[in-house]
């Protein structure tokens, strides 16, 4: 990959294949966080400002070839845990995102990545990462009906309705698709399951998936700057800020790495050129996603696709960020797309995010248990921010059992202090 030779038509192309392999975000993020009470088309449009404006600056002024778009994990974070959850009024919730987008802002400025880096152990974040990739899955099952609610058993598999073999038909397609290595196997499936879609209430007497409302409209800006700044700064929002920054910071790290990792894009002491660039577009993403009204922008690893397509500079970047702007006037044919079309990525999403479970060094019992209970608490609980809480207290505490606390930063102690203050709040 290292050799493919740069060129305006390579980048070009690359760019629109990244553009494909993210694409599907411009439909799931909406049917998402419309279920926090958000208008679909307006947060469609605030999708599409963030990935235009954030990947063109990552072209721009990071020169890199990554796309940025509002983060899978962190949209549902904010639907289900903030606003469903905490019941925290929308404009708050959004308040939020944009706090922990200036916090960010802060600690890519004064490079406290590095010393967040050693504060955070590895096993931790794959079992983070792991957990947000299962949190994922359940909310697409949940959301197609195929696991449902059950009184004798908490959840159990749903009645096999239509809706739920068009989910299913539409799994088994996108997996094969990707499994292919098709460009933009996600986009294709979310495509292809709303054609089966059709199907239901049209060749029998149940309700229509699928209902036509048009093609184009104007943009919808109503969640532009609907924001409350101030009361979003309230200390029980604290615990939702941090999660907000961890997850996105963490994240993001790992996907400049991985990204650097495959192109070769490395400084002599291996760390990923533009690093701090990279971050700073990554942090207003964040910032940018509070005040258009959506959750928080990250740069997305399906960026690799556009990579393995020759896109080495930020032309890749640039290229993608303008094929997503006439999506701003495709509300009414996107907002068609069912809950059954969208699930299947949300599920493959989570298979991806499972990689780092790998990593985790499941022979060191005090590494082991604190990713495993980060990794299933997130999902058991429905709350990004208890699988921490939880994975960084046991973790002290079997270091502590250890002897080796000593190991442990003062940072690391701040933290555990957080996540203290953290459950007595809640």
């Amino acid at each position: 990959m290292d050799h493919v030779p740069i060129s305006i038509r390579t980048e070009l192309l690359a760019g629109v294949t990244s553009f494909l392999a993210t694409a599907y975000i411009v439909v799931v993020n909406p049917s998402v966080l419309s279920l926090a009470g958000m208008p679909f088309s307006g947060v469609l449009t605030a999708t599409v400002l963030v990935c235009f404006f954030c990947s063109l600056m990552m072209g721009l002024y990071a020169k890199s070839p990554y796309v940025v778009a509002p983060g899978m994990g962190l949209n549902a974070f904010f639907t289900f845990t903030v606003v469903q959850g905490m019941k925290v009024p929308v404009p708050t919730a959004l308040g939020a995102v944009f706090w922990s987008g200036v916090f960010f802002l802060i600690i890519s400025l004064f490079n406290v990545r590095v010393l967040l880096i050693k504060t955070i152990p590895k096993s931790l974040r794959y079992g983070i990462a792991a957990g947000i990739g299962l949190f994922i899955t359940l909310i697409g099952f949940s959301n197609a009906k195929f696991v449902v609610a059950n009184p004798a058993t908490m959840i159990s598999i749903g009645p096999l309705t239509p809706a739920v073999c068009t989910f299913l038909v539409g799994l088994l397609l996108t997996a094969v698709l990707m499994q292919k290595k098709v460009h933009g196997a996600l986009l294709w499936g979310i495509v292809l399951t709303t054609l089966l879609a059709l199907l239901p209430g049209r060749l029998d007497d149940g309700p229509r998936l699928v209902n036509w409302q048009g093609v184009v409209a104007a943009p919808d800006f109503s969640l532009l700057f609907q924001l409350d700044l101030k009361g979003s700064l309230s200390w029980s929002l604290a615990p939702v800020i941090f999660a907000f920054v961890f997850t996105d910071l963490f994240d993001s790290l790992s996907t400049f790495v991985g990204l650097a990792e495959a192109t070769g894009r490395l400084d002599a002491d291996g760390e990923p050129l533009m690093l701090k660039e990279s971050l700073l577009t990554d942090a207003v993403s964040t910032t940018l996603a509070g005040l258009v009204g959506t959750s928080p922008g990250t740069a997305y690893v399906e960026s690799a696709v556009g990579i393995e397509a020759g896109g080495r500079t930020g032309l890749t970047a640039i290229t993608a960020a303008f094929c997503f702007l006439p999506c701003l006037f495709l509300s009414p044919l996107l907002s068609m797309v069912p809950s059954v079309a969208t699930a299947p990525s949300l599920v493959l999403v989570g298979v991806l995010m499972m990689k780092t479970v790998t990593r985790i060094p499941w022979d060191e019992w005090e590494e082991a248990v604190p990713a495993f209970l980060a990794m299933v608490l997130i999902p058991f609980s429905y709350s990004i921010t208890q699988g921490i809480i939880w994975g960084f207290l046991s973790y002290a505490v079997l270091k502590a059992a250890s002897g080796k606390f000593r190991e442990l930063p003062l940072a690391f102690w701040c933290i555990i202090a957080l996540c203290v203050a953290a459950l007595i709040v809640e």
